[in-house]
């Protein structure tokens, strides 16, 4: 797949799975063996996205991500996105607090095949534990 292509899938994960809870998509992106590497739990294939997807939904019902940016070279691509969203569900084992977040994260996206085959989040998570009122992941 071209690089534009690429970029178009990041985006469509983000705006559509993500933002809109629409994942049937996730089958056509990700590859049976992708794996998404999140600070304190490792998410395997697509229907580990698509639990994940459902997790982050539920624990913040107005959630919504901005893609900021996306390059890409290659087999990669890199989106700079923002988050935004209320902690009204249970988050990683923890109680909700009601707080709003503001965060900030880039995600480094691998393809083969013409599927997503591993994506790397970086980002302060500790920033974001801080803004809803967490204790961080030991």
């Amino acid at each position: 797949m071209s690089v534009e292509e690429n970029k178009a899938m990041v985006r469509r994960v983000i705006e559509e799975a993500i933002n809109k809870g629409n994942l049937a998509i996730i089958d056509d992106i990700m590859a049976p063996n992708y794996v998404y590497h999140f600070p304190g739990m490792k998410i395997e294939g697509p229907e580990g996205f698509k639990q994940f997807a459902t997790m982050m939904r539920t624990a913040f019902p107005d959630l919504n991500v901005t893609v900021d940016e996306v390059i890409g070279e290659g087999d990669l691509a890199a989106a700079r996105v923002t988050l935004r969203g209320t902690l009204k569900g249970e988050f990683m084992g923890q109680a909700p607090t009601h707080k709003k977040m503001v965060f900030k994260e880039a995600v480094f996206v691998y393809f083969e095949g013409g599927k997503e085959i591993e994506a790397f989040p970086y980002a302060d998570t500790h920033d974001m534990f801080a803004q809803l009122g967490l204790k961080p992941p030991a």
